[in-house]
């Protein structure tokens, strides 16, 4: 058997699927360091060589809705970067394994503002999505994190924001080569 087949539940051979990884990088690049995810995205696509076949990146910048959409295009994982505030110093990056199921605490149903929708929000959207339209939700969800300093208007990333950036592509390469390392379906 050839590196790119395998043997499916019926015994016989087929091509080796794969896995689908979306890398998507969140956040507002005119608040400061809420441009953290967006500027991780883009030190990725300048490393695109190491990336394992089936990864995609994407800067979702404020476009949550879009990116909820995409989502049901058939990912196993999705990898969000992103600002986290829990308290940490400004540049600690955080490694946070969400799992597959919505977020638990949902506000109350409302207008929805497309230029403010936090990680757990879209996550929220996408389940709600797939309820009325289908398509598939990814198996694992990550959320590469970064503790801000500043979030005021202006462009530029604050100097501990801006150090992290390169160790988060390098926590970001190291999940996507494990999940691409696992074969859709287990």
């Amino acid at each position: 058997m050839t590196g790119s087949e395998a043997t499916g539940a019926s015994g016989t051979a087929g091509p080796e699927v794969t896995p689908r990884v979306l890398v998507a990088g969140v956040g507002n690049v005119f608040l400061q360091d809420d441009g953290f995810g967006v500027e991780t995205v883009r030190r990725l696509a300048a490393r695109t060589t190491e990336l394992p076949p089936g990864v995609e990146l994407m800067d979702a910048g404020i476009r949550g809705v879009h990116l909820a959409y995409r989502l049901l295009e058939g990912y196993r994982t999705l990898v969000l970067v992103d600002l986290v505030s829990r308290g940490g110093a400004p540049g600690t990056l955080y490694t946070i394994d969400v799992g597959p199921e919505p977020p638990a605490a949902r506000a109350e149903p409302g207008p929805m503002d497309t230029h403010a929708m936090d990680p757990a929000t879209v996550l929220a959207l996408l389940h709600d999505l797939h309820a009325g339209a289908g398509g598939t939700l990814p198996e694992e969800v990550y959320v590469i994190g970064c503790e801000p300093g500043d979030t005021n208007e202006g462009m530029g990333l604050t100097p501990a924001v801006a150090d992290s950036v390169e160790a988060a592509a390098g926590l970001v390469l190291d999940l996507v080569r494990r999940a691409s390392s696992v074969p859709q379906g287990s």
